[in-house]
């Protein structure tokens, strides 16, 4: 089934170049004060070192090397990897009801995967170490440290999600031109290079396989892989070790991804008018793959939980006891339960579902999956299955300084978005030509 956009014309798509809404500056202003509160908080951080964060080594610290930020980062990234999947997926099996979506999802990919290798520049302290010491080290250390492999990933996905993007791009620039506005005619060009019609078959099969390939790395090597790969392979912190890390991971990323593309597939339809553009079916579409995904992410919990109790190794029971005694845990749980209830009772009965409850259903969701994740990295260093330092109790909370990122990292992907909307179509022209041809034939 295909969503009916026979009533859209091309101006539509371009409406949010063309045009500024109050929403436009609202998002603008608000996305502006985030990264200037995050800004203020960094340079104290660059000032006087991770020391003003919450973090500590073990030892007389007491607390843990890792927190917010990685917990973040693995989000971020989550999201990214998530955020593609979709839109292969789509392109792939031919899933028409979302293609008005599909570049959103692509966009998101772009701004999280940014956003995920900020946290590394925050995380390893002062941004020069990323050239004294992650880029000198990446030939001899990739096989072995975690954050070369970070950047690693995060700059392959870069690269094969931009041209993913740029690919489809080319097509809609050449035939919106007459619409687009002159300021940008340089950067069109660029674009442009070397295009001709004769193309567009050609980049339809390298497209295809392009997604193809996506589809298949990140469920086996990227998300569903490297990543999980970097704490499940590591035996002597109780919690991380264990196959089901990579299935784990890959719910909480297609689950966040999935309530990340609800969110600004609803702002720019509240924003630019788009209900014709972007119809209820396709929230109510994405809300039945949020509680699929959601469904999976709780069945994952639920099976670390019982394999943490029952006749578990003494670290690993103390850390799952832990973990469960602490109503943080049940916070992040109960959101994404909640989430998933609402899914359920509005797939049962259709008048429940609206609109500004899926999106509100997916704010929790994606504040669950942080917390969780967050949870994830901080538990199992502070319950490790050796002790450096007998009698220091482990102690975590995240500081102002950390807390701020969040603000700062959700700001630049709001200011992505608004950017890239003046610039390009965040809707393919595809979404409104395969319908008219439909309704043609």
């Amino acid at each position: 089934m295909s969503v009916d956009v026979t009533g859209v014309d091309r101006d539509t798509l371009i409406r949010p170049i063309q045009s500024r809404s109050k929403f436009f500056l609202v998002a603008l202003l608000a996305a502006l004060a985030g990264i200037g509160v995050w800004l203020y908080f960094y340079v104290q951080q660059l000032q006087h070192g991770l020391v003003v964060t919450n973090l500590a080594d073990w030892g007389s610290g007491g607390g843990v090397p890792w927190g917010l930020y990685i917990g973040a980062f693995i989000w971020w990234v989550g999201i990214a990897h998530g955020g593609i999947i979709l839109s292969a997926a789509v392109r792939l099996l031919d899933m028409d009801t979302y293609q008005p979506v599909a570049r959103m999802a692509e966009l998101l990919t772009i701004a999280a995967l940014t956003v995920a290798g900020l946290y590394i520049l925050i995380h390893v302290g002062r941004p020069d170490r990323l050239v004294t010491s992650v880029l000198p080290a990446w030939p001899t250390r990739v096989q072995w440290s975690p954050l070369v492999w970070d950047v690693t990933v995060i700059t392959a996905y870069f690269v094969l999600t931009a041209t993913y993007l740029l690919l489809t791009i080319r097509y809609d620039i050449h035939r919106l031109r007459d619409r687009l506005p002159d300021t940008f005619e340089p950067l069109y060009k660029a674009l442009l290079v070397g295009y001709s019609e004769k193309e567009d078959e050609v980049v339809e099969r390298m497209v295809w396989w392009l997604a193809f390939a996506i589809i298949i790395m990140a469920p086996l090597l990227l998300h569903g892989g490297v990543i999980p790969w970097l704490f499940a392979l590591l035996p002597s912190m109780a919690g991380w070790a264990g196959g089901v890390q990579g299935p784990s991971f890959l719910s909480i990323a297609l689950t966040s991804a999935v309530s990340g593309i609800i969110i600004v597939a609803a702002a720019f339809r509240y924003a630019y008018g788009w209900q014709e553009l972007i119809p209820k079916q396709v929230f109510y579409g994405l809300s039945k793959w949020l509680g699929f995904f959601g469904l999976l992410f709780l069945w994952l919990q639920l099976q670390q939980v019982i394999t943490g109790i029952f006749a578990a190794p003494t670290a690993l029971q103390y850390a799952t006891e832990v973990k469960l005694s602490t109503p943080v845990y049940w916070l992040a749980i109960g959101l994404v339960g909640l989430g998933l209830l609402y899914v359920f009772a509005a797939a049962l009965k259709a008048s429940l579902f609206s609109i500004p409850r899926i999106v509100a259903v997916s704010f929790a969701v994606l504040a669950g999956t942080l917390i969780e994740k967050t949870l994830f990295v901080v538990e199992g260093l502070q319950h490790p299955q050796f002790m450096l330092y007998d009698g220091v109790p482990g102690n975590y909370i995240p500081s102002p300084v950390e807390l701020s990122s969040i603000l700062g990292a959700l700001g630049i992907v709001v200011l992505f978005f608004l950017t890239v909307s003046k610039v390009i179509p965040v809707v393919e022209l595809h979404a409104i030509e395969d319908n008219h041809e439909e309704v043609r034939d």
